[in-house]
């Protein structure tokens, strides 16, 4: 197949996918939000006294849950997330802002034991090096399945890098537990450290007692300054969200080995004359088989990435995106350094 037959344009309104997207939004977390317009001198607002602020570690084993998490606790949505475990590939701040208090949230990538390519070595070394540097360390479990090895490691990892710091279990997925199972599940989390500060039995997916997570944590955070506009909810730029809304629209249609082999690369951002936000995009997949998968009988599976992918951009800029996607093979992208770099690592 010719590569101009794999392009996708997805400038067109198609009203009879518009119920899918709605429920992959909702299932995906809510809508986008971008960062405001910041005032000029926020750095010079004054700030009540005792203002509180430091920087939350979001720690767990893969697929437990941290990146929808982040995304309650901040109100909008700032990660992608998928039950594809190994989702989050890079660590992402989500940024809380009240008067009183800024708690800034660091979703990092899923630790595990057997990383197999170098792009799971560096995000493994992300979300290590997430733990001595932050305040506060949500260590967050899946209450649902009994403690794994991954877990008993990253327990090993926290006892030694965050000497000092609060460690608060998040023992997250507790509307999936069986009362009946719950104590004994619970203490066996507790077994792997024994010295942890907090402990609170969350649904991040229905929101239950994320009110009182934050309260928790607030009894740990330091007091300090702000170190973001109060309307700010992310570090990341419009060239990282774009990519990562992709991917997630990525990994909703695809399947087998694709999601972990694929990366989404921006190569155009920027707006037109007609006030249309033009964005291009290659997905990149390491075999030549696996670009039938990503692009699907006539461009199908393409067209629905697109579509979905679109309308999360619309959502996020508030206006209209002109997306163009295209599909090509990188042999071994997870393992060279030149490509990873491109992508940010």
């Amino acid at each position: 197949m010719e590569e101009k037959d794999m392009r996708e344009s997805t400038s067109r309104d198609e009203d009879t996918s518009q119920a899918v997207i709605e429920q992959f939004l909702a299932e995906s977390g809510g809508p986008v939000v971008t960062e405001g317009e910041a005032a000029a001198d926020w750095r010079d607002e004054v700030l009540p006294e005792g203002h509180q602020s430091g920087f939350v570690a979001v720690i767990g084993r893969p697929n437990v849950g941290k990146s929808t998490l982040v995304n309650a606790l901040v109100g909008h949505k700032v990660a992608i997330v998928s039950p594809k475990p190994q989702t989050t590939r890079n660590r992402i701040t989500g940024i809380v802002t009240t008067p009183a208090y800024q708690m800034i949230f660091i979703d990092t990538p899923g630790i595990h034991q057997k990383p197999g390519h170098k792009l799971n070595e560096l995000m493994i070394e992300q979300a290590v090096a997430a733990i001595p540097n932050a305040d506060v360390v949500l260590f967050v479990v899946d209450v649902a399945v009994a403690p794994r090895e991954e877990d008993a490691h990253i327990a090993r990892l926290l006892a030694t890098r965050a000497v000092k710091r609060p460690v608060i279990f998040v023992l997250n997925k507790m509307d999936e537990l069986a009362m009946e199972k719950a104590e004994a599940r619970i203490a066996g989390y507790w077994a792997l450290l024994p010295d942890y500060a907090d402990s609170i039995p969350t649904s991040a997916l229905k929101g239950t007692n994320l009110d009182l997570l934050r309260e928790h944590i607030l009894r740990f955070l330091p007091e300090g300054p702000r170190y973001y506009p109060g309307d700010q909810i992310t570090d990341q730029t419009e060239h990282q969200i774009a990519a990562e809304l992709i991917r997630e629209a990525m990994l909703r249609y695809t399947h087998q080995e694709v999601p972990h082999a694929a990366a989404v690369f921006v190569e155009d951002y920027h707006e037109r004359d007609n006030g249309v936000l033009y964005i291009s995009a290659t997905i990149w997949v390491e075999r030549e088989s696996q670009k039938p998968i990503v692009i699907g009988k006539q461009g199908q599976r393409l067209k629905q990435i697109g579509t979905a992918a679109r309308a999360e951009l619309e959502r996020f800029i508030g206006g209209k995106v002109y997306l163009e996607l295209w599909v090509k093979v990188q042999p071994q992208w997870r393992d060279h350094d030149g490509r990873l770099r491109e992508l940010g690592f």
